[in-house]
């Protein structure tokens, strides 16, 4: 039966940091499932028009050799529905980078009340961070 791991992000600019969060996250398991961040997601949270949309986020992420699957994430409508995809895919580990604004302990009681067993991680390794952030490059267009 395969690992399954399951990475977050909004991958709006692709660049050598999501590739490292992505590498990272595939040694845990021995399949990478990526959740893209649906663009009315990014509009929400970082307060900005994304760069590219969701589809083609996905289609990019599902070029790259490390990703085994890129889906679209869950609608919003009410903040549980940010689990729905978990029940979904009943990944073994739920990775989320380091500059994701989640609440680990609260996944972590999310699983535990809905019977679920998954290991959270969160991937502190940086990669440039001062060049490669999605943000910056945004700026810079």
């Amino acid at each position: 039966m395969a690992k399954v791991v399951l990475a977050f992000g909004s991958f709006d600019i692709l660049h050598p940091g999501h590739l490292l969060y992505l590498e990272r996250a595939r040694r845990l398991g021995s399949k990478l499932i990526v959740v893209v961040a649906r663009d009315e997601s990014i509009r929400m949270f970082k307060k900005r028009e994304p760069v590219f949309g969701q589809n083609d986020r996905v289609s990019m992420l599902k070029a790259l050799k490390v990703v085994d699957e890129a889906v679209v994430g869950n609608k919003l409508r009410k903040s549980s529905d940010r689990y729905n995809i978990i029940r979904k895919y009943k990944p073994s580990v739920i990775v989320f980078g380091y500059d994701q604004k989640v609440n680990i302990p609260s996944v972590n009681d999310w699983l535990k009340s809905n019977g679920m067993r998954a290991k959270v991680v969160r991937i502190s390794t940086k990669y440039k961070t001062s060049r490669y952030k999605s943000s910056k490059i945004a700026q810079l267009l």
